[in-house]
């Protein structure tokens, strides 16, 4: 007998955790009953369909989420002609909290795993096993089940500690991102979200936490996800953890938290401040700091104190940061959440992700949809449409800001030119806007442009609106561009480089002589160090935070950068930078070399 677990997931790299949970709780002895067939919401629907039918399983369990269930439900639909003897059982959040109505419009559903599956699932795989075609009867014994006829028992909450660890044989994970689950639940009740039904928050026992961690550690996984809701919610938790990563640390795995940065206490605050760069990144959900707005979607936040939280970990430089904004929420209109823009964006994150209310079913959101006059898609992933506060209008040009956050802001690229773009406006919100407007009137929207060009397009932009400091801006994107990547061709809006031949090449045999800047390179020559570093002039200061006063923005004399792109930041990717005033040293050497001589 095969029962059939099937993931639609987003994309390749992610993983269904879900489905492997159901197959290890089962146990080793009927593991051999189960198979987990994972795609991706990518791949063509025949091949999926085919692929499921080829595999000739006698039950087909599909895990539904929001990304994916218009995609599944079309499976039901045409696995029910191709395999009608084949009974189909549903599971995942969407479809827990809409399950009759499902159940009733497709018939060939069997039913449907209510909430947590690992025990659920367990005992209906038991009884395909032990008895091929199941009775009705049967199945109705069975905890956390909706059939054609109503809702079986509700099912009891699982003990965290029962469950297996997942990730025993890596091998279906490779190349692909690790999600782990230390907790389940959530303490707060905030409106939009579905943790919130469950607020009894439940801890795997921290000695098997530890064990599971030391496997990642040791496997030298390069990235873990923890998926507890609110990571920190229990301070002895977080702690332990933290702990035992800092005394641990493998010096490659990430370790991905989502937290509330308010309730960081100040031995949590010690402990991220040790952290290796890159050894931990934080996900943050400000959602609004609309005081009446996060009233109203029940959100317990001290922003203030967020503010000073993010600024000191920001501080020290070794942590990823990543706040989260909520587009549609009640008493947000256009101009407040300008305001929670700024607020947010003044902190200086890593990434600033801007994100449209899902109305998800079963959340209290959902329910008071009406009152709050939140429109929004019938199909998934029911994106907010309009509100009595925010016109579709107000949606469509949020959304044209979104991506220049993405493309500008999140991708790390432009840090130093945004920077001092940043000084032309009147608030950063107001840059995004007039950045989404250049390309609305360029037509960047429809024919985007490509990576580097982006670079030649913020020059276009910041020359419109700024031009007085053209040269300005072509120096700091000629240094972000570099900070990135070695270039094989050189930017347009680069200096000729041609009338530093000499001095450069002057630099590199200097170099391979002392290896005063570059001691990691000592088996290369001057010509492999000139192409596998640069060094670039400046007469501007950008490696440093500019200021608006053109008095002060030009160095007295030219300096040079050189970029190594053998050391990078584990944060931003950005190469070791060194500020070189090669004329001085070529005055010093020169006088070392009379020294020399006259003694």
């Amino acid at each position: 007998m095969k029962f059939l677990l099937v993931a639609l997931n987003a994309k390749y790299i992610h993983s269904n955790p879900a489905l492997y949970s159901l197959r290890a709780y089962v146990g080793e002895a009927l593991q051999e009953h189960v198979e987990i067939a994972e795609y991706t919401i990518n791949h063509a629907f025949t091949d999926v369909l085919a692929d499921i039918y080829q595999r000739k399983p006698d039950v087909i369990g599909l895990s539904c989420y929001i990304w994916n269930i218009e995609q599944i439900l079309e499976l039901v639909t045409e696995l029910g002609k191709l395999m009608p003897q084949v009974p189909i059982w549903l599971g995942g959040p969407e479809v827990t909290y809409d399950a009759p109505k499902l159940l009733e419009k497709y018939p060939s559903v069997a039913g449907i795993m209510v909430g947590e599956g690992e025990e659920t699932f367990c005992q209906l795989l038991e009884c395909y096993v032990n008895h091929g075609k199941v009775e009705r009867e049967e199945l109705q014994r069975i905890p956390g089940l909706c059939l054609p006829e109503g809702f079986t028992a509700p099912r009891e909450l699982t003990d965290m500690s029962a469950l297996p660890f997942l990730y025993e044989d890596m091998e279906p994970f490779q190349n692909r991102i690790i999600y782990y689950e230390s907790s389940r639940g959530c303490p707060f009740r905030c409106s939009y979200c579905l943790s919130s039904i469950d607020k009894k928050v439940r801890l795997r026992d921290i000695s098997v936490v530890k064990k599971e961690l030391q496997f990642f550690l040791d496997q030298m996984v390069k990235q873990v996800k923890f998926v507890d809701r609110t990571f920190n919610c229990n301070h002895e938790h977080a702690t332990s953890v933290w702990k035992y990563l800092l005394e641990n640390d493998n010096s490659v795995t990430n370790f991905h938290f989502e937290i509330a940065a308010d309730l960081l206490n100040e031995e949590e605050l010690e402990l991220l401040g040790q952290m290796r760069p890159g050894l931990v990144q934080l996900e943050i959900g400000v959602q609004s700091t609309n005081p009446k707005t996060l009233e109203a979607i029940h959100r317990v936040m001290d922003v203030e104190k967020l503010a000073t939280v993010v600024a000191r970990i920001n501080a020290g430089k070794n942590v990823h940061q990543h706040l989260d904004l909520i587009v549609g929420l009640p008493y947000e209109d256009y101009e407040s959440f300008g305001r929670s823009f700024n607020r947010v964006y003044a902190m200086e994150p890593e990434q600033l992700q801007l994100g449209f209310l899902k109305v998800l079913k079963g959340s209290e959101m959902c329910e008071r949809a009406a009152e709050y006059g939140i429109y929004y898609t019938d199909k998934a992933p029911y994106e907010v449409l309009f509100t009595n506060w925010l016109s579709f209008d107000d949606v469509l040009h949020l959304k044209k800001i979104e991506e220049m956050v993405e493309l500008y802001y999140n991708s790390n690229q432009f840090v130093h030119t945004l920077q001092f773009l940043e000084q032309a406006f009147e608030t950063p919100f107001a840059l995004y806007e007039a950045l989404a407007d250049f390309y609305e009137k360029r037509g960047y929207f429809v024919n985007s442009p490509a990576r580097s060009y982006r670079y030649q397009v913020l020059l276009e932009f910041a020359c419109e609106y700024d031009e007085s400091y053209k040269d300005v801006y072509r120096e700091l994107l000629t240094y972000d561009m570099y900070l990135r990547e070695n270039l094989k061709s050189r930017p347009e809006f680069a200096k000729d480089l041609t009338v530093y031949k000499e001095l450069l090449r002057g630099f590199y045999k200097q170099e391979e002589k002392c290896r005063e800047y570059l001691p990691a390179y000592e088996a290369y020559d001057s010509k492999q160090l000139s192409r596998m570093t640069h060094l670039e002039p400046f007469a501007y200061p950008v490696w440093e935070r500019m200021e608006r006063n053109v008095t002060s923005v030009s160095c007295e004399k030219e300096c040079f950068v050189l970029y190594d792109y053998q050391e990078r930041s584990p944060l931003t990717g950005e190469a070791r930078t060194v500020v070189i005033d090669i004329e001085g040293l070529k005055a010093k050497r020169n006088a070392e070399m009379e020294e020399y001589v006259e003694n």
